[in-house]
């Protein structure tokens, strides 16, 4: 054995070449392609190249890597509501914010995002991921409700309806867009911005 040998990490024993993430990253993969009912530990373990009992080590029910996944999509919207940019200024500009974070979240977190989109309450790992989706719903109609108070945005449309349609528009990027493409996250939030808050402005000569 060579010096080099004796100095590489070795492989976490059950899991070769496979961390927690990792793991998720190929679920996720299987849950859209297959959906999550019909996505057995026994396809993740063929796809995985391991034992179940190797899966188990990191997640030890199938509905954890499901509740795992949801929530790498919505701890990392939720978080662009903490964000500087989306707690202080006025409300059209922290509204811009947030749209721009939820852009930016979809396009880096793509899959992930995707299986959250396809979640339909079946479970109880579901109704929590919906229960916090309706909660991000209420504080981006929160926000166009301000900005409408101030003057920034016009009052003839229901918020409600507004926050509906900025996001249909937003969650539709999921359906085409591919890694790599000709635009950015950056490019795509300013496309939505354009088409969505210039209509909405109450700005002279828009």
């Amino acid at each position: 054995m060579s010096d080099s040998d004796t100095t590489r990490q070795p492989a976490k024993k059950g899991r070769p070449g496979y961390d927690q993430q990792a793991v998720l990253d190929v679920a996720v993969a299987a849950f859209i392609e297959h959906g999550y009912d019909a996505t057995s530990m026994g396809v993740l373990a063929s796809r995985l190249g391991l034992s179940k009992a190797a899966i188990y080590h990191h997640f030890p029910a199938k509905d954890q890597l499901l509740g795992a996944a949801l929530s790498e999509a919505l701890d990392s919207l939720e978080g662009v509501l903490a964000e500087p940019g989306a707690i202080s200024g006025n409300a059209a500009a922290r509204l811009a914010h947030v749209i721009r974070g939820a852009v930016r979240v979809l396009v880096n977190k793509l899959p992930y995002v995707t299986l959250l989109l396809r979640v339909r309450g079946n479970t109880e790992v579901e109704r929590d991921a919906l229960r916090r989706r309706r909660e991000f719903d209420h504080n981006v109609t929160a926000l166009v409700e301000a900005a409408r108070a101030e003057g920034s945005l016009r009052d003839d449309i229901d918020p409600r309806v507004v926050t509906r349609l900025l996001f249909g528009m937003i969650n539709s990027i999921a359906e085409w867009y591919r890694p790599g493409g000709p635009e950015s996250a950056d490019q795509l939030a300013d496309d939505v911005l354009a088409m969505a808050l210039d209509g909405l402005s109450t700005a002279p000569g828009t």
